[in-house]
């Protein structure tokens, strides 16, 4: 046999609302990887990857 539930409350969860058009405005990023040239990625990808394996063989001593 069903019984019948109502749901009386609110969903309100405490969202914090801006209003119906206040979108938050993009904050400026001085560097981004995005923005640089493929042989510039390239290099500073090489880079990170040779002093993570230094941190790796230094370890492994």
């Amino acid at each position: 046999m069903a019984s019948l539930h109502s749901h009386a409350h609110s969903h309100d969860h405490g969202h914090h609302h801006h209003g119906p058009a206040s979108p938050h405005p993009a904050q400026s990023v001085g560097w981004s990887i995005l923005r640089m040239a493929l042989p510039a990625r390239l290099a500073a990808a090489l880079a990170t990857s040779a002093v993570m394996w230094a941190f790796v063989l230094l370890a492994m001593r």
